[in-house]
């Protein structure tokens, strides 16, 4: 089982994320103080089949910003640490997902090198507690700490509420592709030798 546990604490958050990335997604226990937010992250693991506690205290009484940035760091330190050498897994992932009107893409390449484009604009400022800035800042956050390379994009606009449902579900989507063993992989998908 590919699993690593992260905790890291600041001044301003406390938060320890367990990831086992060949689970079944039937374990999920979120708690971020951000209940729109928690309800991303157990999407997230559900349908990319992981199981995932996440648990942490952060300065809400400031705003979310903090909580959910951070959050994204552990969790792509978690996926890394998961993750290993990267011998035999598939490499890329990527995921066309609707939800109702809306419309999603996702493509990742877990190569070592982080980078991130989104292009998605919500025209709400909130949707329940969570900022609705904040899922870029999220999304960079898991990229850079996960050392991928990722893209997401909104190609069919709607209700806030779905577009950013359906980014979660798309990058879970295509990260359980890219995790995912591939026997025909021989040390590591690359011609480098290293990823």
């Amino acid at each position: 089982m590919r699993t690593a546990t992260i905790r890291r604490q600041t001044a301003e958050t406390d938060i320890s994320v367990k990831i086992n990335l060949d689970g079944t997604g039937e374990k999920r226990r979120i708690d971020t103080g951000i209940g729109f937010f928690d309800h991303m992250l157990d999407a997230f693991a559900r349908h990319g089949f992981f199981d995932l506690e996440v648990k942490c205290k952060g300065d809400l009484h400031v705003d979310a910003h903090h909580t959910v940035e951070d959050t994204g760091i552990v969790l792509g330190q978690a996926i890394a640490k998961a993750l290993g050498d990267k011998k035999g897994i598939t490499r890329y992932g990527s995921e066309m997902l609707p939800m109702d009107e809306t419309l999603a893409l996702c493509a990742l390449d877990l190569c070592g090198r982080p980078y991130f484009v989104m292009d998605a604009s919500f025209d709400v400022e909130r949707v329940g507690e969570l900022d609705t800035c904040l899922v870029r800042e999220f999304f960079y956050s898991v990229s850079y700490a996960a050392m991928m390379n990722l893209h997401l994009r909104i190609l069919t606009e709607g209700n806030a509420h779905h577009e950013i449902e359906a980014l979660f579900k798309a990058f879970a989507r295509a990260l359980d592709k890219a995790v995912s063993l591939e026997p025909r992989v021989k040390g590591v998908l690359s011609t480098k030798g290293s990823l």
